[in-house]
Parts: structure tokens; C-alpha cells; sequence
């Protein structure tokens, strides 16, 4: 039986990137939140993880955004959201 994870961090990277000049995905967000569960499941059916003006439905098996809402809005085109496993500095 696999564990969800308790914590995430979501990326807001947009999706084309003329030159990242070698930079990782991870380095092109435009902003960046960790998410702690929040003990719901969001109308996806997955669990709902919240933090930092950030609410999402995430697929722990898949680290897939399955729903999203950035201060209350749905996100701008254009834009693209990933999930990381949250690592403590």
C-alpha cells in the first residue's frame, strides 16, 4: 500500500519557452507554492492539497494536476502546472 504524500510543490511554468538557455523546467516557474493536503477530495476525486493561494486536486500515484485554482481562478492560458515532491531546505 503506497503513502500520499502529505506535502507538494506546485510549478506555474509557461508552456513554450523560446530559450531557456539550459535552464531546467523547474528554474522557468513564474511562481511556485507548497501544498499541504487538506484531508478533502476535490470534485476530481482525488485529494485536495492547499497552500499559499494555491488549491489543487493531485494524483499522488501520477504527480498529475487533475484540477486548479490560483487565488480563486482558474489558470491562465498559456500556462502549465507541475507537481514536485516538496523536499525541506
Amino acid at each position: 500500500m503506497s503513502t500520499v504524500p502529505r506535502r507538494f510543490e506546485i510549478l506555474l511554468v509557461p508552456e513554450h519557452v523560446e530559450d531557456r538557455g539550459g535552464a531546467a523546467v523547474e528554474d522557468s516557474a513564474v511562481r511556485t507554492a507548497v501544498v499541504e493536503m487538506t484531508g478533502e477530495r476535490g470534485a476530481s476525486g482525488y485529494p485536495r492539497y492547499a497552500g499559499h493561494g494555491i488549491v489543487a486536486d493531485v494524483d499522488p500515484d501520477t504527480r498529475t494536476v487533475e484540477a486548479l485554482l490560483v487565488d480563486g481562478s482558474e489558470l491562465d492560458y498559456g500556462l502549465t502546472a507541475l507537481v514536485r515532491d516538496w523536499q525541506p531546505d
